[in-house]
């Protein structure tokens, strides 16, 4: 094949895969992040690694390579190149494999059974966009417990993760069974640590004024008769969820919690919770146009004041 050829098979290839990133993105313009490439660091934060393991080297499914740590907006979820600026480095791979040099292994991390690029975007998006099932790279392991099912999508990862922490806590509290409820639901990670920390802090307050500990069944059982369903009744009754309409009741609870122990800091203790859901509801229910402008108003009537 002629230099020429080279150049014209290596300029079609990258124009088709450029086409294909164009594509998914016009199919995505109402929700642009589900065309996004996953960074390493977004999910990172969420399952929070404890340490690093070097693997050595692996042939790893190109399918399972779902990220990258430093060249995420690049690429699109699917390793299609966004820019026209990738296009000489892209050719110069591609024409690498139709010339059948072999190319250095890529560098990964793994993490949850998944993959995201540490260096080598490039040859995984030509792997992609040639139907390559599988690439040589050099694997560091970030260590979790959860594996994860390949989704190009940060947000249907999350929803993996609530799930997998959701069995861990009704598995190891039986908190479906002693309290009936199985409804208790996030949508944000790492929440199920926030409830079982509430009913170790409540199990701590009750064991102060027992001569016996109590169990961790009878915690959760108090916790949520006397702590949990009281908050959520008061929610339900404000009718606060229909401000926050893609959120859970627990989502809800989890927060005002929060809320309500800042007014406690101020306050003391004793802040009644009614108290808490008028200001709550007032806070979340002003748009924010009006909300910028009271604040506009407040500064000016300071500035009178002065």
């Amino acid at each position: 094949m002629t230099d020429m050829k080279f150049t014209e098979q290596t300029n079609d290839d990258f124009s088709k895969a450029r086409n294909r990133a164009l594509f998914n993105e016009i199919q995505h313009f109402l929700n642009p992040e589900e065309a996004s490439l996953i960074a390493l660091q977004d999910l990172k934060s969420i399952l929070k690694p404890k340490n690093e393991t070097y693997q050595g080297m692996k042939t790893v499914p190109v399918a399972s390579i779902v990220g990258s740590e430093g060249r995420y907006k690049d690429f699109d979820n699917q390793f299609f190149p966004k820019s026209t600026h990738l296009k000489s480095r892209w050719e110069s791979i591609d024409r690498a494999h139709i010339e059948n040099i072999i190319l250095p292994p890529v560098s990964l991390y793994e993490i949850g059974n998944l993959y995201f690029v540490r260096d080598g975007n490039h040859r995984v998006s030509v792997a992609r966009a040639r139907g390559i099932e599988f690439i040589d790279a050099e694997v560091t392991s970030l260590g979790t417990e959860i594996k994860l099912k390949p989704d190009y999508n940060i947000n249907d990862l999350t929803k993996q993760i609530i799930q997998y922490e959701k069995r861990i806590f009704y598995s190891e509290t039986n908190y479906g069974d002693i309290t009936d409820d199985w409804c208790l639901d996030f949508t944000t990670a790492g929440q199920y640590d926030v409830i079982y920390n509430h009913i170790l802090t409540h199990k701590y307050y009750i064991n102060m004024n027992q001569t016996e500990e109590i169990s961790l069944t009878d915690a959760i059982m108090s916790w949520y008769n006397t702590v949990y369903m009281p908050v959520v009744r008061t929610i339900i009754s404000y009718g606060i969820m229909k401000l926050f309409r893609h959120r859970t009741i627990s989502d809800l609870y989890v927060w005002l919690i929060k809320y309500w122990d800042d007014f406690k800091k101020k306050f003391g203790n004793d802040y009644p919770l009614d108290a808490v859901m008028e200001d709550f509801k007032k806070d979340f229910s002003t748009p924010l146009f009006q909300k910028i402008k009271n604040k506009v108003k407040a500064f000016l009537m300071r500035k009178q004041i002065k």
